[in-house]
């Protein structure tokens, strides 16, 4: 009898696991088949082409917005030598005052010379005190030295990598001093390329409180310098949730209209919100808030660096809390660009960026409400 069933049962046992193979195979295709009639899916998907909006995979990862021809001229100068675009450029903010700008033209700056700074080293040998020069001298070390980090998380990053990381980011210090001597006595930027360097260094909170006073005194609405900031006091850097908050209502209350210093409380709230419901975010608070951002963009000059990051923040809360027509008008003005958050803490940025964007195309050409989205 033992005998006759290991003869008969092996074979049964193939005879079913076919059966069910071909079962497996049948859902799969039906579901795959649904996916692909979907009147919906197709019907937002024609909506979004009609609406001349970009696929995921033409999204910029990047960056948050369009970048400036200008810049874009003195970045591929940079890359073939020749500084003095560049320096035209970052001569021109000073001479403006505009410390928001030359903020943000030093970024990408520093960003280049952090991988290659042949260009840097030329215009440093031409002008040896040139205020700008050591601006992304001492900006870039802060990229270099995460750059020798990496971007993977704590766990997963070397002790190579963070003794070198922390070596780098040290060095800044002097550089960011020698920024200081060097620049317009009312120039803020070396404060707050400075900050970043308080953060990974994970100096005291005295020494940002400094850092903060310097800047301050010099633009005390300077939106990078807010950001910054606001990352120190997070609870993944330096401080915590609570300090976050307080750090970023203090600083959009009161704050002009059009300084986009009003995303600085739903930023702290997207760093640490762990829910995986939008409950929080539609609160009466979150709502307010909301519509304070709502406000700040629309009064912001179009010229504002930082507006296109502001305009990512809104279209996704305005997403997360239904309001798809707001969201949508948002979304037009940043399509094609994801480097902002939220989208940047994603797995894919642009697959979520489109989703959320292409959710909002449905609803709001059918006026139809839907519900809570996934966060």
């Amino acid at each position: 009898m033992a005998v006759l069933l290991w003869i008969v049962l092996p074979p049964l046992a193939l005879c079913v696991a076919a059966v069910a193979l071909v079962f497996l195979v049948a859902i799969v295709r039906g579901l795959a088949r649904d996916v692909r009639t979907d009147p919906a899916a197709g019907e937002t998907a024609s909506r979004v082409a009609a609406l001349g909006l970009l696929p995921a995979e033409r999204q910029h990862t990047d960056l948050a917005g369009p970048r400036p021809p200008d810049l874009t001229v003195a970045l591929a100068a940079a890359r073939a030598g020749d500084w003095t675009p560049a320096a035209g450029l970052l001569d021109a903010t000073a001479e403006a005052r505009d410390w928001e700008g030359r903020a943000a033209l030093c970024e990408r700056l520093a960003d280049l010379a952090a991988e290659e700074d042949g260009w840097l080293r030329a215009w440093e040998a031409a002008r040896p005190a040139d205020p700008g020069a050591a601006l992304v001298r001492a900006r870039g070390t802060v990229f270099l030295a995460w750059n020798v980090r990496g971007g993977r998380r704590d766990e997963d990053t070397t002790a190579e990598q963070e003794e070198g990381f922390r070596r780098v980011l040290a060095g800044s210090r002097a550089e960011h001093t020698r920024a200081v001597a060097l620049a317009p006595a009312e120039d803020p930027s070396p404060y707050v390329g400075e900050i970043w360097t308080a953060l990974g260094l994970g100096l005291p909170h005295e020494e940002l409180r400094r850092l903060w006073r310097e800047v301050t005194d010099r633009a005390p609405h300077h939106y990078e310098a807010h950001f910054a900031a606001l990352q120190y006091w997070c609870g993944k850097w330096c401080g915590s949730a609570e300090l976050a908050r307080a750090f970023a209502v203090r600083a959009a209350t009161g704050a002009p209209r059009g300084s986009l210093l009003t995303a600085l409380p739903l930023i702290a709230h997207f760093e640490h919100d762990a829910s995986d419901t939008t409950d929080a975010d539609r609160t009466p608070e979150m709502y307010a808030a909301v519509d304070a951002l709502l406000a700040d963009v629309t009064a912001a000059d179009p010229a504002h660096p930082r507006l296109p990051e502001a305009r990512h923040v809104l279209a996704y809360y305005l997403w997360l809390q239904d309001r798809h027509t707001a969201a949508m008008e948002q979304f037009r003005l940043v399509d094609g660009y994801v480097g902002a958050l939220p989208w940047r803490y994603k797995t894919d940025p642009a697959e979520e960026f489109c989703r959320a964007r292409d959710d909002c195309a449905g609803h709001a050409a059918s006026g139809e409400s839907s519900p809570p989205p996934r966060r």
